[in-house]
Formats: C-alpha cells, sequence, structure tokens
C-alpha cells in the first residue's frame, strides 16, 4: 500500500518536463498519487502527441505549459519552477515523463522536507545489488566517471547519483535561487547542485530502485568525461569563491590563498629550471631543486587541507523551517534544552 504523507495544510506540486514521451506521459499523470495537488507538464516543443495525450487525460490537476521552441531539461524546468512559485506550492517535486521514477517513492521524497530534515531530497539508485543490477552498464559507467567531480564542484561528498533527476524541492530555497541562471540542457542536475552547494543547502538522498523501460540511452560517455570537465571546473571556482571568499572567510579561504600561489610558483619555477638545466647538458643543483620541490609540497598541502575542511564541512542544519507543526515543536523543545544545557 503507498504510503500518503500527513501534509497538515502543505502543497505539494509535480513538475514533469515532457520531450518525446508520448507513449509514457499518461501512465506518469495517472500513476500521481491524489494528495498532489498540482502536476505542472512543461511541453519542451515535442515532435510527437505529447501535449494532446496530456489533454485527453482531462485531470484537473494538470497545469500544461507548452514551449514555442525546444529548451532542454533546465528550460523546461524554469518555466516549471516559475509556475510552482506563482502557485505558492509549498514543495516542488521533479519527476521525468519517461516513466523511470517510480511515484511510490514520492512520500519518501517529501516528508523530509515537510519535517524540516532537509531543502532537498534527491534519488539514489546506488544503494544495493539488485537496483544496480537492474541499470544499463553505460549509465553506471557515466555516472561513476561523473560523480567525483561533481561531487568536488557542488561540495556534497556525502551524496551520490548526480545525473538522478528524481528530486524535491523547498519553496523557500526555490525563493533564494536565480532560477533563469540554471543551466539549459544535459548540465541542469550538475549545475543545480553547484548552486544549491552555494546556497547552504541541505541534500538528502533517497534510496530508490532503478526502473527503465525499452527506451535507449542517450547518456554519452564521451560527452560526460570530456564535455563536463571545463563546466565542473567553473562550477568549483564559482562555489569556492561565494563560499569561502563572499558569504564566509575561514581556515579555507587561507589555505586556498596561501595553496594556491605556492603550488603554480613551484611547478613554473620547476619547468622553468629543467629547460633551463637540460639546455645546458648539467644536472640542477640540488639546492635549486628543494628551491621548486618546497613550494609544490606545502602548496599541495595546504590545497589538500582545504579539500579536507570541505568534505567535513557539508551542510547539515537545513536553510528552511519545518511545514508540519509537529516537527516544527519538537525542533524548538530541542532547541530550548541545548539552550538549558
Amino acid at each position: 500500500m503507498t504510503h500518503v504523507p500527513t501534509l497538515e495544510g502543505a502543497k505539494v506540486g509535480v513538475i514533469v518536463p515532457a520531450y518525446r514521451v508520448a507513449r509514457q506521459i499518461e501512465n506518469v499523470i495517472r500513476g500521481i498519487p491524489s494528495w498532489i495537488e498540482t502536476i505542472i507538464v512543461v511541453e519542451d516543443k515535442s515532435p510527437d502527441d505529447t501535449a494532446e495525450r496530456v489533454e485527453k487525460l482531462a485531470d484537473p490537476r494538470v497545469v500544461l505549459i507548452r514551449h514555442a521552441e525546444n529548451q532542454g531539461v533546465g528550460g523546461a524546468m524554469r518555466s516549471g519552477f516559475r509556475e510552482a512559485l506563482k502557485r505558492k506550492l509549498d514543495v516542488i517535486v521533479k519527476m521525468d515523463g519517461d516513466d523511470q521514477m517510480d511515484p511510490v517513492h514520492l512520500a519518501h521524497f517529501v516528508e523530509p522536507l515537510l519535517d524540516g530534515d532537509a531543502d532537498v531530497t534527491k534519488g539514489n539508485r546506488y544503494h544495493s545489488p539488485t537496483s544496480l543490477a537492474a541499470m544499463p552498464k553505460v549509465r553506471i559507467i557515466g555516472n561513476a566517471g561523473l560523480t567525483f567531480m561533481v561531487k568536488a564542484a557542488s561540495g556534497y561528498w556525502a551524496n551520490f547519483d548526480p545525473a538522478n533527476g528524481y528530486i524535491a524541492f523547498r519553496r523557500e530555497l526555490l525563493e533564494r535561487m536565480q532560477i533563469d541562471r540554471l543551466p539549459s540542457r544535459y548540465f541542469f542536475e550538475s549545475g543545480l547542485l553547484i548552486e544549491l552547494g552555494i546556497l547552504r543547502a541541505v541534500v538528502r538522498d533517497v534510496p530508490i530502485d532503478a526502473r527503465y523501460g525499452d527506451e535507449h540511452s542517450s547518456l554519452s560517455i564521451p560527452r560526460t568525461l570530456f564535455g563536463f570537465p571545463p563546466r565542473l571546473f567553473a562550477g568549483l571556482v564559482k562555489r569556492v569563491f561565494w563560499r569561502y571568499f563572499v558569504y564566509d572567510f575561514s581556515a579555507v579561504s587561507i589555505f586556498v590563498l596561501l595553496g594556491l600561489p605556492m603550488l603554480l610558483f613551484g611547478v613554473g619555477l620547476g619547468v622553468y629550471l629543467w629547460y633551463d638545466y637540460a639546455a645546458q647538458g648539467i644536472n640542477a643543483p640540488p639546492g635549486m631543486v628543494m628551491f621548486a620541490a618546497m613550494p609544490i609540497i606545502l602548496g599541495f598541502q595546504m590545497l589538500l587541507q582545504a579539500v579536507v575542511l570541505d568534505v567535513t564541512g557539508v551542510p547539515k542544519f537545513p536553510v528552511c523551517e519545518p511545514l508540519r507543526e509537529t516537527a516544527r515543536a519538537e525542533k524548538e523543545a530541542r532547541s530550548h534544552s541545548r539552550g538549558v544545557a
């Protein structure tokens, strides 16, 4: 039996980006439980009859948005976010239109947000051998190469399965984000995590089972391994700048300010000395070797310490307050008891 959460007046909506999903979209909408108040379907200039099939369902909860041109999953989600904010939905869940996201898990995504235990909940298929066995090998390989890079760029070192698009948000968090600046296409999920990392939102993984039909994966391993790194590196620089130099200044800031110049200086000097002495056909004196090696060693150690502090500094306290009165009362009681102690 599907679990139904106690909403206590909270409004929950689902955004469904829809492109080339005419065969699946009806099952997706029919499968969304009745306690979901609004279903926002964003038809992203699909060449099939996806929009017509949505209209034929005549579900009063459905709001259909049709794009005049294809904008990718990120563009569809931006339109959905704007509609959700306009309707003042308290919790917004993203479910793809390809019927790969089982609605039976919806309550597990929503409840931590209602209780104020997290700001965002995200699906994680990497939780059991059974779930992994159901995943196409190309997805496992692509995600393995992507995961570490996204962890470093976003700062969510404890979260896995970054490419998973089954994700839920609190409205207050979306109101703090620059929605129009989110990536438009395949980089959407990774770019979103980077933005959440800048906001220090608490992201909790929700174990889900992999669920696939007969469609082929559109994931390109070369694009993932070679196209993502430049954008993820730019995201890392952006997060470090805002997190450690604008919103805060900590030991990480000092280690980065000292360690990075030292490392670059040592590497540059080492390359120059190697070329100079090689051109002369003589060995470099030990003193010159150490003169180049020391800043490399010290700079690397400082940057390594910065990484360690970043890993241990994963956000632990949600930005958003609980929506359910019972959870809010428990949180206030815990805060009071800590204050008395």
